[in-house]
């Protein structure tokens, strides 16, 4: 059955709208590259312990191969159940909706039958799709689920979308909120150019997926122009394959920006802080390799405290680059402080268990 925005549970609803952590889930393999269903779940518990107020799977971090191997409902389908077994408070889910609108539309249908609340829309399919086919395939796949928008950096099979793109499908009455992830600040304003035009944005949220910049897409007012006056929006959370990892602190560090917009006060300290993320983020991502090792990387660091038996990914050949694990070696103890390692430490059997 369809599910539209206005049918959500409130506390879902309000999740969204008001902005969350939402990790990227990865997906682990035993080391025959079969799902490791164990660990999978130890992977959501996690999440959900940690405070992520969401979670979206079936997406760019949980491999898109997941649907070749015939994983994408087991996948989706185990932290569905383990949202609803484990946690203690509600839980927005999120699917990864990929393909060409025949296939979105159907993973749209399973993803709401396995109770999830929206539907990641990614475009990589659409290449070569003029802007008119565009907006009617994703107007075609919200019929199905609230739709969350993915502007995906063109560097890894993105496409580059107009402002009047996004303008078009801001006004989609079943979307709810933007991922931003161009790493791109002028492809950024035109998400924010486009929600305002639609006259979208108290409806639409916009999540930040801006590796690259993160905290400073979490502190920053962007304003533009409409009917000649200034219209003022904001990041509301992160939706990021970068946030599968320390995600405690990445609880933090959303917690001090929301305070900081508050205030309308923005120390030096946190500005500070988005380059030491970002500094980290390059090394997890491979942007030495043009993010060849993007998946791999995060992975790395959750083997490293024990979530992952492996950093295996579904395409054998995928892994980590050249000089990669060095990279990682230094931002682990550059920005230990930015880590979780002592909270995982102290769950960990329990969420293997």
């Amino acid at each position: 059955m369809p599910l539209h925005r206005t049918a959500l549970p409130a506390p879902v609803l309000k999740i969204v709208q008001s902005g969350a952590v939402i990790p990227a889930h990865p997906l682990a393999l035993d080391a025959a590259r079969r799902l490791d269903a164990r660990r999978q779940r130890a992977l959501t518990r996690y999440y959900i312990d940690a405070g992520a107020g969401g979670l979206a799977v079936g997406v760019h971090t949980t491999q898109f191969a997941i649907r070749e191997a015939g994983l994408y409902e087991p996948v989706l389908a185990t932290a569905a159940r383990e949202a609803a077994a484990w946690a203690d408070r509600p839980i927005a889910l999120i699917a990864g909706l990929a393909g060409r609108t025949e296939q979105a539309r159907r993973e749209a249908h399973m993803a709401v039958g396995l109770g999830y609340h929206a539907g990641l829309l990614s475009l990589a399919a659409m290449h070569g799709a003029d802007e008119e086919s565009l907006v009617a395939h994703c107007a075609a796949v919200a019929e199905e689920i609230p739709l969350v928008g993915f502007y995906l950096q063109p560097a890894v099979g993105g496409l580059s979308l107009s402002a009047r793109f996004w303008a078009r499908f801001a006004a989609i009455d079943n979307v709810l909120a933007i991922k931003v992830a161009p790493f791109n600040r002028y492809r950024t304003l035109d998400v924010v150019r486009g929600v305002v035009a639609a006259r979208a944005e108290d409806r639409v949220a916009l999540y930040t997926g801006n590796d690259d910049h993160i905290v400073l897409d979490l502190v920053t007012p962007f304003t533009v122009l409409r009917d000649g006056r200034p219209v003022t929006v904001c990041f509301r959370g992160g939706l990021l394959g970068h946030w599968s990892v320390w995600v405690r602190g990445a609880v933090d560090i959303l917690r001090r920006c929301r305070e900081a917009a508050r205030s309308g006060t923005v120390d030096a300290d946190l500005l500070a802080l988005d380059s030491r993320v970002t500094d980290c983020n390059a090394a997890f991502f491979d942007v030495a390799n043009d993010f060849a090792g993007c998946i791999a990387g995060c992975h790395e660091v959750l083997r490293r405290q024990g979530l992952l038996a492996n950093i295996l990914c579904l395409d054998p050949a995928e892994g980590l680059s050249p000089g990669q694990r060095e990279q990682i070696d230094r931002v682990c103890a550059e920005h230990a402080d930015l880590a979780d390692d002592d909270f995982v430490a102290e769950n960990l059997q329990r969420w293997l268990d």
